[in-house]
């Protein structure tokens, strides 16, 4: 049997897709740990997975306080996703010492990529975000932008994807350094990084995923990693015969989003529906209509079994796992990668994009009476889904990386890592 190390932020969209392929490689008789913030430790180990506590300050910055200037902001988040670099990579080397795992399971972290490809042993790169998994075969993502279609299309995609590379390589100098002291040749581009992951674990699947002909060989989609942590059970959804419901779920990252919330109990206090609202750091100051309830956290896959519309940020985790359970979205974007996710919604006809800067109550009703209408197309990526092969698919894939990975746990192979540089001693630490 094998060990399974996995590095991840704790919010649910990294987290939990992660937790479903550990699930079922522990089922599977192999030793699985996961490394990750403290909030979430209890739950894993609830699930029966094992779990060790990352450095305080790797999610340091992903909430950050709401009433800053929006360009300080930025600014600062900037600052600490540099500094976090260093940090995760100084971490997961730690980790890798304590546990001698066999394969490591990352987050994209860039500082984490680096430690794991400097570790010699076999990793793989957990791919939730359709921002990331176009990077590896470069094309313009994040705006939400149609597909392509035609030349004018190629030609958006080609200016709009060059000018987002550039930008990235503004960390190229720092990345650069962080691969050196570890005996990495320098990458040309930072989107270089996770092609050099031996397997990209795609937790999605065609045709959400807009389908294409030239992706690496190192991606396998798997579908969506559906897992919650666990729950008591929802009493107050005993009554199979009560109105329709829809779940109304915003952002486990700080973005602003009550604003949805607050319009979905709006647009459907009137309306012959059962309305749950998951908000899982605002609360909510408004009024709160008769035929709704609002919590900090339920765990989806209950609700959804009686869901008849999703309406959310359009954040990866929460749209796939409404359309692994056959139920329409309204997608309502309001940063990272959610605007690309909200356009696959609507180009999977499996649901609503609505920009949040047009969102009122009036805007939103209509939208759910239109995504209701879209349950054929949720179906058809249900069952994509499910063709994909999910968690028993991800262990698959990661058992044979185990099988022809490092020569003995925490010894690994030198194969196909780099000499290093000369005047860099092999393993030094920054």
């Amino acid at each position: 049997m094998s060990r399974f190390l996995a590095y991840t932020l704790s919010i649910p969209g990294h987290l939990f897709p992660q937790m479903s392929t550990l699930a079922e490689l522990r089922r599977r008789g192999h030793d699985a740990v996961v490394v990750t913030s403290a909030p979430a430790l209890e739950s894993i180990e609830r699930a029966g997975v094992r779990a060790r506590a990352a450095t305080p300050e790797l999610e340091r910055g992903l909430n950050l306080p709401r009433a800053e200037n929006p360009e300080e902001r930025r600014r600062r988040r900037r600052a600490l996703v540099n500094q976090q670099g260093k940090l995760a990579a100084a971490d997961l080397e730690r980790a890798i010492e304590a546990e001698r795992p066999d394969v490591l399971l990352l987050d994209p972290l860039w500082g984490a990529m680096i430690a794991a490809e400097g570790s010699g042993l076999p990793w793989a790169l957990a791919a939730h975000s359709p921002v990331l998994i176009p990077t590896l075969a470069p094309r313009a993502s994040g705006p939400g932008y149609p597909p392509p279609g035609g030349v004018l299309g190629r030609l958006r995609d080609r200016l709009v994807g060059a000018r987002q590379r550039r930008r990235l390589d503004a960390r190229l100098p720092r990345v650069n350094t962080l691969r050196a002291v570890r005996g990495l040749e320098p990458l040309a581009h930072v989107w270089e990084g996770p092609l050099r992951a031996p397997l990209v674990l795609a937790y999605t699947a065609e045709p959400f995923e807009y389908p294409r002909s030239d992706w690496p060989a190192s991606v396998r989609f798997v579908g969506p990693g559906s897992w919650d942590a666990p729950a008591e059970p929802l009493e107050w959804l005993a009554d199979a015969d009560g109105p329709p419901l829809v779940l109304v779920a915003t952002s486990s990252v700080r973005q602003n989003d009550e604003v949805l919330a607050e319009t979905a109990l709006a647009a459907l206090a009137d309306q012959p529906f059962r309305v749950v609202a998951t908000m899982p750091l605002e609360g909510l100051t408004g009024h709160i209509p008769s035929n709704a309830r609002v919590e900090r956290y339920v765990p989806h896959a209950a609700v959804l079994e009686r869901a008849v519309c999703v309406v959310c940020h359009g954040g990866l985790g929460i749209t796939q796992k409404a359309l692994a359970a056959g139920v329409p979205v309204v997608a309502v974007p309001f940063g990272r990668d959610q605007f690309e996710v909200a356009r696959r919604v609507e180009a999977a006809g499996a649901g609503v994009r609505l920009p949040n800067d047009r969102l009122t109550p009036a805007r939103l009703r209509e939208g759910v009476r239109r995504a209701m209408a879209c349950r054929a197309g949720a179906k058809r990526v249900a069952a994509a889904f499910r063709a994909a092969g999910g968690a028993p698919a991800a262990a698959d894939a990661l058992e044979a990386l185990a099988g022809g990975g490092g020569s003995r746990r925490g010894t690994p192979s030198r194969a196909g890592r780099p000499e290093p540089r000369l005047g860099v001693r092999d393993g030094a630490r920054p």
